[in-house]
């Protein structure tokens, strides 16, 4: 398992759509298991992803947590950092 962070300017809501396109059933294929304003969890594949994001002044924190998926996960944070 690895966990990575990265800051955007995105607001929490739009981190966690952006995420949904990227990794759910348009994107990547994965299934989402849940879904709020701050985070989000997507399984497939033997793997998962969690991502969660926090307001923290004028940028969102952003943490990802992944197993199997690192790749995706890296090219998703340069996309949105």
């Amino acid at each position: 398992m690895a966990r990575y962070g990265v800051a955007t300017k995105l607001s929490p809501e739009q981190t966690i759509a952006k995420a949904v396109a990227w990794f759910g059933q348009e994107g990547l294929g994965l299934e989402v298991t849940e879904r709020g304003d701050c985070c989000a969890t997507f399984v497939g594949g033997g793997g998962h992803i969690t991502i969660t994001a926090k307001a923290g002044g004028p940028k969102t924190d952003i943490e990802l947590v992944t197993r199997e998926y690192e790749y995706d996960v890296k090219q998703f944070m340069r996309k949105i950092a």
